[in-house]
């Protein structure tokens, strides 16, 4: 994946993220940012990583997310590595 197209699919998860007060609000909560402080966390390196990692943190927001963006749970994963975020390990059944 292009950095251009991981860093699209991680403005549009922290918009998926930004139309709902709840989700919004416990991604605050989690990561310790407030609406005052985003602006300048948002220009932080790892930033947008951080944003994809938070959300495949929890399995109902990832499917929720994936259904959204009409996208796949691999392209979130190769959009956190492509924007510099270390690789997850992952489960293989």
């Amino acid at each position: 994946m292009s950095p251009e197209a991981a860093e699209a699919l991680a403005i549009q998860a922290l918009s998926f993220l930004a139309e709902d007060s709840e989700r919004l609000t416990r991604f605050f909560s989690v990561t310790g940012l407030d609406p005052a402080g985003i602006r300048e966390a948002s220009t932080a390196p790892g930033f947008l990583a951080g944003v994809l990692a938070y959300i495949a943190s929890d399995e109902a927001l990832a499917t929720e997310f994936i259904a959204a963006a009409s996208c796949s749970p691999d392209d979130i994963f190769r959009a956190h590595t492509a924007l510099g975020g270390q690789p997850w390990e992952r489960e293989i059944p």
